[in-house]
């Protein structure tokens, strides 16, 4: 894919400023939809199962984040879920720590069971528990693991018939059949709550503006990844917090020409 083509979808996104519907997680939620105002996207975080149907079937995009469950959200992200797909509306799944407890990984297979979802974005981990491969978990981070991760993208990628998004030090996509390799972001951004979860929404707001899962989400991915190195460029030595805020900033500000210079994307 060419560079173009991630700039040229964040020029839609400011353009046509697409209805993101996030069922998300409590702790992420705000930096969740600053994030995506910045990049000119417009978030709504609904999650009452009385209309998430109805939000789901005029957004552009649905994000289920399953950072934060209850018995109740369950059933709305599955109300939205099914919406979304009457309603041709992509769905991203960002399953949060799959494998950590009982009940989140019997979510997430129910999920997969009753949702078609154009992306999945995780770490290593939970990637590797929704296929049955063995992978330390450690909270909500990936801890530590042996294997392949552009094979098991792919794996991942054929057993659960959508685009897969591994995210870590590089960055592996793949629908099975085409496999991209980002290189792109910053180890600060593991110091930051949510980056990962507003990722996840970012990528939607990107599959928002393009058909194609496998170019959007890797898109998108590389977008995100630029605007953290220039935020940590600006606000080296000032801290997690001056990043944070930098990054915002960055989301908004990215050019094409950041773009061009930063961007990695290489095909497997």
């Amino acid at each position: 894919m060419k560079k173009q083509h991630v700039y040229e979808l964040v020029r839609r996104i400011k353009e046509t400023n697409p209805l993101i519907h996030n069922i998300t997680n409590i702790v992420v939620a705000n930096f969740t939809a600053n994030g995506l105002l910045s990049l000119g996207a417009s978030p709504v975080m609904a999650d009452a199962a009385e209309e998430v149907a109805e939000m789901a079937s005029v957004a552009k995009a649905l994000v289920i984040n399953i950072g934060t469950l209850n018995r109740d959200s369950v059933e709305a992200m599955i109300i939205a879920g099914k919406s979304a797909n009457q309603h041709h509306v992509p769905v991203i799944l960002d399953p949060v720590a799959a494998g950590a407890t009982t009940f989140r990984t019997e979510t997430v297979k129910r999920l997969l069971q009753e949702i078609k979802f154009s992306v999945i974005r995780g770490n290593a981990a939970e990637i590797a528990n929704l296929i049955g491969v063995d992978w330390e978990i450690k909270g909500v981070d990936a801890g530590n693991g042996q294997g392949d991760i552009v094979e098991m993208a792919k794996k991942a990628a054929l057993a659960l018939s959508t685009t897969v998004a591994i995210t870590g030090k590089d960055d592996v996509i793949s629908n099975g059949e085409t496999t991209y390799i980002v290189q792109n972001g910053h180890p600060i951004l593991t110091k930051v709550t949510g980056t990962g979860c507003l990722l996840s929404s970012i990528v939607a707001a990107f599959n928002a503006v393009e058909h194609q899962a496998l170019l959007a989400a890797t898109s998108a991915i590389s977008f995100y990844g630029v605007a953290a190195e220039i935020a940590a460029k600006k606000t080296a030595g000032q801290g997690t917090g001056s990043f944070q805020i930098e990054f915002l900033n960055q989301l908004s500000l990215v050019s094409e020409e950041d773009i061009q210079r930063y961007s990695i994307i290489t095909v497997k």
